[in-house]
């Protein structure tokens, strides 16, 4: 769908040869560092007191807490990033956000329901290569490598899935009330939504500007490298965290 765009991207990061490269770059490493709980979809203290406290139906506060999990999920926004960096189109968008949208709510509501939760640091450290994927799909490296372009939307449905076991496995977490659990899933789910749709939106005020300038095409390699590179360090930090813990 977009891999027209990568014959005109330079082929080394360096190529670009300007300083816009060093400060995204310490952009990225300064969020993933100075955010490791929000990478880690980290419970706070207060949003876990107040779930335990309450049963029953309460749809307001798990929407609340849904769009709150997202909004701070930088790895989430990371990936959601990539996906749309070369979509034009809101129908081409709306396709690949939806494809996420399908893998993430489905492993998380089942995940949660059955109780099924992945060791939450190697859950987030696939989170972390979905990142590192879609910045090397960007940049065309795979049809460099392997000849042949990944089927991209294959590619979205499948590590929208992983996604959503990374939340369910936060959600667990919460230690919710299983009475009321499927509507206020549903409701978290709907949280979720909304904070993704949120977050898509800031993305594409920024990147409908970016487009238009010149500098899109001579920077977009860098902005890709520089978003593998936060996956990279995200993948290092929980991976650390596994072998520690």
């Amino acid at each position: 769908m977009h891999s027209h765009v990568h014959d005109r991207l330079p082929r080394s990061p360096w190529a670009i040869g300007h300083p816009r490269l060093f400060l995204l770059f310490a952009f990225f490493v300064c969020l993933l560092l100075g955010t490791a709980e929000a990478f880690a979809h980290a419970v706070t203290e207060g949003d876990k007191g107040y779930i335990q406290e309450i049963s029953g139906v309460n749809l307001l506060p798990f929407v609340y807490l849904g769009a709150k999990h997202m909004m701070t999920g930088y790895d989430h926004i990371l990936f959601l990033f990539g996906v749309i960096f070369f979509l034009y189109r809101i129908k081409h968008i709306g396709i690949y956000v939806s494809l996420f949208a399908l893998g993430h709510s489905t492993t998380m509501i089942l995940g949660v329901y059955f109780n099924v939760g992945i060791n939450s640091y190697l859950i987030d450290a696939i989170i972390g290569l979905s990142v590192v994927y879609k910045a090397l799909d960007n940049i065309g490296a795979f049809q460099r490598w392997l000849g042949f372009q990944p089927n991209t939307m294959a590619a979205t449905l499948v590590f929208g899935l992983f996604h959503g076991f990374g939340l369910a496995t936060k959600i667990i977490e919460y230690e919710i009330s299983p009475d009321g659990l499927v509507p206020n899933l549903l409701a978290f789910n709907v949280g979720v939504e909304i904070g993704q749709l949120l977050a898509l939106a800031v993305i594409l005020i920024g990147m409908s500007y970016w487009r238009r300038t010149p500098s899109f095409i001579r920077h977009a390699y860098t902005a890709n490298v520089a978003m593998m590179s936060a996956g990279f360090i995200l993948v290092g930090m929980q991976l650390t965290g596994y072998f520690v813990s």
